[in-house]
């Protein structure tokens, strides 16, 4: 019997060539690129949404929004992603490999999808916390007006508050982001009914 022979594993550098001359994007971890799916519309309008509110908050300072076409590198574990929403302060660092690639996301923000919401909370976020400069992480349901927020520490933990209904407002510690209402990220969304 004849083995099956396993496929060669990518460098860092045959990835970016790769993704750098490809018609849609993929992440890449060990070795391996995991092709990403399309949004959703309803995805697409909470994510520029809250964009436009971010923009609002932060122009004139020294922090900045990107968006989902911004590749990230999570420089201790080798993971290349594109957060929906990447906010950096100051200039941002890039990765000496790919010069359109940051290392320095102060806050990641994830809107999730049925298909990857496990994936945003767990192995992701696992990733995540391994980036020095991070000091948020949101994640913002599709489903229902709700935004969870986890802020690092200065003692290095996460804490964890949710935000829900369109009543609700929040704001983000590390930035001068203020009372975002969830009313204007959530603004035209029509949320599937509840199942009982």
């Amino acid at each position: 019997m004849s083995a099956v022979p396993k496929s060669r594993k990518l460098t860092e550098s045959e990835y970016l060539a790769l993704e750098n001359a490809a018609a849609f994007k993929s992440e890449f971890f060990n070795g391996e690129m995991f092709a990403m799916a399309g949004a959703l519309p309803p995805h697409n309008k909470i994510k520029s949404q809250f964009e436009g509110e971010l923009y609002m908050r932060l122009k004139g300072g020294p922090c900045g929004t990107t968006s989902s076409d911004q590749r990230v590198k999570v420089d201790p574990t080798g993971l290349y992603t594109y957060p929906d929403i990447v906010i950096v302060c100051g200039e941002p660092e890039l990765d000496p490999l790919d010069q359109s690639t940051i290392v320095n996301p102060r806050i990641l923000i994830e809107v999730l999808s049925e298909s990857t919401e496990h994936y945003d909370r767990t192995i992701k976020f696992d990733h995540y916390k391994q980036i020095d400069s991070l000091r948020e992480y949101l994640l913002v349901s599709q489903d229902e007006p709700r935004v969870e927020r986890y802020v690092r520490g200065d003692d290095g933990r996460w804490t964890h508050d949710a935000f829900v209904g369109l009543e609700a407002t929040f704001s983000l510690e590390s930035v001068p982001a203020k009372d975002i209402p969830l009313a204007d990220l959530y603004r035209g969304i029509a949320f599937p009914e509840r199942r009982r």
